[in-house]
């Protein structure tokens, strides 16, 4: 950090990675983990505040977020990556999660700043993600040796076309417990105040659980506003929690809802969603305090892919039958990943967890924090 007076200076650079946005910062300009990073994670958002108006976050959880950029602590990956999930309203950050759109945008950001050797017209990054401990691999296209930004994918809840980033996710299986299926079960029964409720497990790309939207009351194409009681889903995450031996004050189990095939209109652009354009319809619950994400969460999605794939889970029971490819009606219109596993004796093997997103950068420059936390008188 630099700077004089009452304020000090880190450089920032500002991307849009998918559906969400996150501060990237070198891990060289902050403090070691712990209390004092945080502080300054906070107040380079804003939060907590319902406005984030004190800060870089744009008061949404798809746009609290903050991406930490450092060399690789481990062989085999170009970069490590360490998520941070900025609540709004409440002075914590979440580190037990990783971001499958601002993951897209880590790639991005590897290619424009160097980070690696850059090949045209396709560069491979080999992304250590901390929070999760496992290696998940970006294809950025590249023109005139940066991250290009035109071309024509489309995403739901995104704004335009842009370059496609091929995300793969399928070496980061049991990055939270260990396992792919934390109890080796494709489902298991959850004793919780709202009764029994069959839910299945799965721990890639992010750990989540899988549960009937109608078992949590649920129709599984519900909107922003249309959730006024989230009681029963978050006994679901605390139940799911404790039987894996996470903590339950955490972001993860992500819960995860899921119902066949239905029509809606998408929250974003507005547009009628049939039953013919998707395979399952899903909303995801996440945040401090816990909210009905506005799009659907990348990892989520390669999670919610593999899941599909493998007969028994709460998941196949709602998806149309099929192989590969897997389109998941969310809450701003459609989202396709394709998901493959093979059988291993009793376990499962994943061939494929992947889908692609845009990303690009929008802004760099100096972010200013206060040289003390907020309300702390000068000496």
């Amino acid at each position: 950090m630099t700077g004089r007076g009452e304020q000090r200076a880190l450089p920032f650079v500002l991307m849009r990675g998918g559906t969400s946005k996150a501060v990237f910062l070198e891990a060289a300009d902050l403090p070691a983990a712990g209390a004092e990073r945080d502080r300054l994670i906070l107040e380079i958002m804003g939060s907590p505040d319902p406005r984030q108006v004190d800060g870089l976050g744009g008061a949404d959880i798809l746009t609290s977020k903050l991406a930490i950029i450092g060399p690789p602590s481990v062989p085999d990956a170009d970069l490590d990556y360490t998520f941070a999930q900025v609540s709004i309203t409440e002075p914590v950050v979440d580190y037990d999660i990783n971001c499958g759109n601002i993951s897209a945008a880590v790639g991005a950001y590897a290619v424009d700043v160097g980070l690696l050797e850059v090949v045209e017209p396709v560069t491979l990054v080999r992304i250590h993600n901390t929070n999760t401990s496992r290696i998940l691999v970006a294809r950025v296209p590249v023109r005139d040796g940066v991250a290009a930004v035109a071309g024509d994918l489309g995403i739901d809840g995104v704004p335009g076309t842009g370059a496609p980033i091929a995300l793969d996710y399928r070496a980061t299986g049991g990055g939270i417990t260990g396992a792919l299926l934390p109890t080796g079960n494709t489902r298991d029964i959850l004793d919780t105040a709202f009764g029994s409720i069959d839910a299945s497990i799965v721990d890639l790309a992010n750990l989540c659980v899988f549960v009937a939207a109608s078992s949590v009351g649920m129709t599984g194409i519900e909107g922003p506003g249309d959730i006024d009681d989230m009681k029963a889903v978050m006994a679901v995450k605390e139940a799911a929690a404790r039987l894996v031996g996470v903590d339950g004050d955490g972001l993860t189990p992500i819960p995860t809802m899921v119902a066949p095939p239905d029509t809606y209109v998408g929250f974003a652009s507005g547009q009628r969603v049939s039953a013919d354009e998707v395979d399952l319809v899903a909303r995801v619950i996440g945040g401090r305090p816990p909210m009905l994400h506005k799009a659907y969460p990348g990892t989520v999605g390669a999670c919610t892919a593999v899941a599909a794939r493998i007969p028994g889970t709460t998941v196949a029971d709602v998806t149309r039958p099929g192989d590969g490819l897997l389109r998941i009606g969310h809450t701003s219109g459609v989202m396709e990943v394709v998901g493959r596993v093979s059988p291993v004796g009793t376990a499962w093997r994943v061939d494929q967890a992947s889908y692609d997103r845009t990303a690009r950068r929008l802004a760099e420059g100096q972010v200013f924090v206060r040289a003390r936390g907020p309300g702390d008188s000068p000496s």
